[in-house]
């Protein structure tokens, strides 16, 4: 059985992680509507990624017996400035997210739950995996600059990407 806080906060982040996706797909229908499908596809695949993290949080909850509570998601930013501020946005919300899964384990800790402070481990080794590659694609998007040629080159290695 979770206490209160952690129940409370497990679904605050589940809810973030339903919003992470939603922003995700709308990164991808920005590149959708430019016709840089590669970026598009790495984009949906990480959206999906982040409602398979999501429902990980909605598991565990109803496997501990807490009640999971769906709330109303913002609308995400649908219109960038560049293509290279997609990608800052998207480390800039990785690094909110690790914030968060943080301030978890720390609760985890405080409340001595040890079950929900192993099984946010998982996610402390997601958000180093998700913060590295959305940098570097941030990083490879500022080398590229305006040169068209290397956004292709870009968005031809990222339209590769498979699913987990």
């Amino acid at each position: 059985m979770l206490g209160k806080k952690v129940e409370d906060a497990l679904n605050a982040q589940m809810n973030r992680e339903f919003y992470s996706s939603y922003l995700y797909l709308s990164m991808s229908a920005h590149f959708e509507s430019n016709n840089l499908k590669g970026f598009a596809h790495w984009l949906r695949i990480q959206g999906n990624e982040e409602l398979g993290h999501a429902m990980k949080f909605y598991d565990y909850m109803t496997q501990r017996g807490a009640r999971p509570v769906l709330r109303q998601i913002d609308a995400p930013t649908s219109k960038w400035k560049t293509h290279a501020a997609v990608f800052e946005d998207a480390y800039k919300h990785e690094q909110k997210v690790t914030k968060y899964i943080s301030e978890l384990v720390d609760l985890a800790r405080a409340e001595v739950d040890h079950a929900t402070e192993v099984f946010l481990q998982w996610f402390v080794t997601e958000q180093v995996e998700e913060e590295m590659s959305a940098s570097d694609i941030e990083k490879k998007m500022k080398l590229a600059g305006d040169n068209w040629g290397a956004l292709f080159v870009i968005d031809s290695q990222l339209g590769s990407r498979s699913s987990k």
